[in-house]
């Protein structure tokens, strides 16, 4: 590489060094071709663009995700330094406002003794109407959530016909100009205490990790209340009866020793700590064994003593969940692992047989926390499967792709295309689209390989010779793993990201000859279909025709080897 085209990538790196602006990263690529450099250097400064680009706006959204993480922190560390509800209360609304971008945010808070809710906190608001506003159960967006303790949103409030309109509530909305509106509950076990509110005064739409944020800070902010109300009472009991002094001593130390676990635990996610250093500092906390898993029952982490059986946790979660605290089953403390009303998974205690109050609320803290610490592994997973499933995309795409930048990006992702590899495309007509990509994402790092999308097929790269033999295998796999039948087709083997789109192709007519031969949740090459398979799966379409996300199909592939046309379907094979 001449010294211009290295010069050129340092520039590269200098630019995401300096977080600069997206604008100026074509500029040493076009500089480099404005100066005569030869066709080669100026692709592989154009591909390392790309790939300059794609971290640029991974570390904006890290960085994005970070301040909300510090965010839910600070909060954190007010709940923890302050006594006055207020105060805290106020921190939350201003914060909701500024994470999520809204022109006002405010609070309500559950009135009993005059059976509706009023508003506790505003931030942006300018209409005393609105301040003054109370909302009666079942009434307007916030009486939906506060009577089925679930989220809700709307993109035009005033003109939304799901939830029950009132001349007051849309008097004082239209005074105050909002016109988008989200609200979550605010919930103590299973009661709704109030909802905090994000408005915007023009249309918008809330998308799901806006939705979770606002949650994880409803969270905090019915902590805050709870937090206060237990120090009144004990105030209240002091100067009432002085001979339960030390019953209410040992409830402050327990609220405090509470508050600093939800600090320490909070802080070991934002520090980056796995969830096996999470679920050992509960564990160290509490005085038994933690089990961590995932919304499916998988474990992802354990200290100490088995949590039971899967049945039973998986029974126990979803009590759990719909009723918003942990429960005990069995001698076994399950708390469900929740981002607003999804389930992320599932944390177990094992070891103690009871639990006080306050070490109840501890465990069901540590799993707001846990869910912290699931939403950003979500997050990396998520932005490794963009960066697999483009690849994939680019490796089979027939568009003159550099073979040496492919090479490279799937050397960074722990791929090397030096070795043979088989294209298979999996389909499973009966299950969503999205458990497959999931499965099949799973099974395919664990065989080493890669794998994406091609419209309602996946597609598995993997490090194999024998494509039938893998195919079989990955049916086998992905069928066990989905409850339900997959037919996977393979394609190769082929070595070097050249030689990749001809395998897919391969494939291809394979999975037609499949259907055709109606081999349905089965695994199979083109050479164990024989002469029906010769017949049934014809050539590929000419070169150019586009398929999903951009990729191309090859030209026709020659059927492989004279002997095939003679030979039978197996019985013991696919067919």
């Amino acid at each position: 590489m001449s010294s211009s085209a290295l010069a050129a990538m340092r520039r590269l790196l200098d630019l995401l060094a300096e977080n600069a602006p997206v604008a100026e990263f074509g500029a040493p690529a076009a500089r480099l071709r404005a100066a005569g450099a030869r066709p080669e250097e100026v692709a592989e400064v154009e591909a390392a663009t790309l790939v300059a680009l794609r971290v640029h706006g991974a570390l904006a959204g890290h960085q994005r995700r970070e301040s909300r993480l510090t965010a839910l922190l600070e909060t954190s560390q007010d709940l923890a330094a302050s006594r006055n509800l207020d105060t805290v209360l106020r921190a939350i609304v201003r914060r909701a406002r500024q994470l999520l971008s809204t022109d006002t945010a405010y609070l309500a808070l559950d009135d009993v003794e005059r059976g509706d809710t009023f508003m506790r906190v505003t931030d942006g608001s300018v209409s005393p109407l609105f301040q003054r506003l109370r909302l009666g159960y079942g009434e307007g967006l916030g009486g939906l959530v506060a009577e089925t303790a679930e989220p809700y949103a709307s993109d035009d409030y005033l003109s939304d016909p799901r939830f029950a309109h009132t001349a007051t509530i849309d008097r004082a909305v239209g005074d105050e100009g909002l016109v988008a509106i989200l609200g979550v509950p605010l919930l103590l076990g299973d009661r709704v205490i109030g909802v905090l509110f994000a408005a915007d005064r023009a249309p918008r739409t809330f998308g799901p990790d806006e939705v979770a944020l606002l949650c994880s800070l409803a969270a905090h902010a019915a902590i805050a209340i709870d937090a206060t109300k237990l120090l009144a009472e004990t105030r209240a009991a002091l100067v009432e009866r002085n001979a339960a002094h030390a019953k209410l001593h040992a409830r402050t130390v327990a609220g405090r020793r509470a508050e600093e676990a939800h600090d320490r635990l909070t802080e070991l996610v934002l520090g980056g700590a796995d969830l096996a250093e999470v679920g050992s500092a509960v564990a160290t906390l509490l005085g038994g064994g933690i089990t961590v898993t995932d919304g499916g029952g998988t474990v992802l982490a354990r200290v100490g003593a088995p949590a039971g059986t899967g049945t039973d946790l998986a029974e126990a979660v979803a009590e759990s969940r719909s009723r918003r605290r942990a429960v005990r089953r069995d001698g076994v403390w399950v708390c469900a692992v929740l981002a607003g009303t999804e389930l992320l998974g599932g944390l177990v205690l094992t070891g103690r047989s009871d639990l006080e109050e306050a070490d109840r609320r501890l465990f069901e803290r540590a799993g707001v926390v846990t869910a912290l610490s699931l939403l950003l592994r979500r997050s990396a997973a998520e932005a490794e499967d963009r960066l697999r499933g483009e690849l994939v995309g680019d490796l089979l795409a027939n568009a003159g792709r550099d073979p040496a930048a492919l090479s490279a990006r799937a050397r960074r992702l722990g791929v090397d295309l030096g070795r043979p590899h088989t294209a298979l495309l999996a389909s499973a007509d009966r299950q969503p689209r999205r458990r497959l990509v999931e499965v099949a994402r799973r099974v395919a790092a664990a065989a080493g390989g890669i794998s994406g999308e091609d419209r309602d097929r996946v597609v598995l790269l993997l490090p194999e010779h024998r494509p039938g033999a893998a195919a079989r295998r990955m049916a086998a796999e992905l069928s066990r793993a989905l409850g339900a039948e997959v037919t996977v087709a393979a394609g190769g083997p082929a070595t070097g990201p050249g030689a990749l789109p001809a395998a897919h192709a391969e494939a291809e007519r394979c999975l037609r000859a499949m259907r055709a031969l109606g081999l349905t949740g089965r695994g199979a090459a083109m050479e164990d279909l024989g002469f029906a398979g010769m017949l049934l799966g014809p050539a590929a379409p000419a070169a150019g025709v586009s398929l999903s996300r951009g990729w191309s199909r090859p030209p026709r592939a020659r059927a492989r080897g004279p002997s095939t046309a003679r030979r039978r379907c197996r019985a013991s094979g696919p067919g």
